[in-house]
C-alpha cells in the first residue's frame, strides 16, 4: 500500500483492502540480476544500523491495519525462519499519521513484554479476521487483556520512557529510508525495497536475498 493511498477512511477500511497482484507468483528468473533504481533503490546516505559486526540487518516497515502486510506477513515469517544465521531480522510499524501511533506503541510494547512470539501474528488477525479496529489505547488495551496479558502492566509499559524511545527511532527510521508505503524492506541500512520496485512482494524477497548476497562478496 503506497503512502499515498493512507487516506483518513483507510483506517477504518483497511482490513478489506484486496491484495490481488501483490503476492502474485514471483517471475521466473535465471541467475538473479537485479537493478538499482528498477528493482531496489539504493539510498544516497547508508544509515547506521544496530547489528553487531558479522552481521546484516533486514528491516520490515509494516502497519497492523494495512491489508497488504497481513498478506505478507506468512512469508515474511517464513522468509525469517530459513534466513542465514548472518542476518538480523526487525520489525518496524510506520507512523505515517498520528494515529498510527498505538499500534506502534501496541508492537513495541509487545516487545518489551517479551510478547511478540505469541502476538504478533494474532493483532493481524484480530484486525483483518475479526474485523477489530485496535486504532485506540483504550480498544489496543481491552483487546489486550482478553489475551490474558496483565493491562495494567502492559499500559505502564506502553507510557515507558523505552517504548518512547523506539517510538522515536521508527519514525526517524521511516524518514531515513523514505518510506512510501508498507510492508516494505530495508537491507543493511543501504537498500530500500517494495512491491512497486519489486514487481511483488515475493519477488522483493528475492531482491533481498540478492542483496544480501553482495553485501556478503563485499560488492555492495
Amino acid at each position: 500500500m503506497k503512502r499515498r493511498e493512507f487516506s483518513l477512511a483507510t483506517l477504518g477500511t483497511a482490513a478489506a483492502v484486496g491484495t490481488v497482484g501483490l503476492m502474485a507468483p514471483a517471475l521466473a528468473q535465471g541467475p538473479a540480476k537485479f537493478v538499482a533504481g528498477k528493482d531496489y533503490i539504493k539510498l544516497g546516505r547508508p544509515i547506521p544500523t544496530e547489528t553487531e559486526a558479522g552481521k546484516i540487518e533486514v528491516i520490515e516497515f509494516f502497519w497492523y491495519s494495512c491489508g497488504h502486510c497481513n498478506a505478507f506477513e506468512p512469508a515474511f515469517a517464513q522468509w525469517v525462519k530459513n534466513a542465514p544465521k548472518d542476518v538480523v531480522v526487525r520489525r518496524i510499524p510506520v507512523a505515517f499519521r498520528e494515529d498510527f501511533a498505538p499500534q506502534q506503541r501496541l508492537f513495541f510494547s509487545l516487545e518489551a513484554m517479551g510478547l511478540l512470539d505469541k502476538l504478533h501474528v494474532k493483532v493481524f488477525q484480530a484486525i483483518h479476521g475479526e474485523r477489530l479496529p485496535l486504532n485506540t489505547d483504550a480498544s489496543i488495551l481491552t483487546w489486550i487483556e482478553k489475551q490474558g496479558v496483565d493491562k495494567t502492566k502492559f499500559a505502564d509499559t506502553a507510557k515507558s520512557f523505552g517504548v518512547a524511545s523506539k517510538l522515536k527511532r521508527a519514525v526517524q527510521l521511516q524518514n531515513d529510508f523514505k518510506i512510501e508505503g508498507v510492508p516494505s524492506l530495508g537491507v543493511a541500512g543501504k537498500y530500500y525495497i517494495d512491491g512497486t520496485s519489486a514487481g511483488n512482494m515475493d519477488r522483493a524477497l528475492q531482491v533481498t536475498d540478492s542483496l544480501l548476497a553482495l553485501v556478503r562478496q563485499g560488492r555492495a
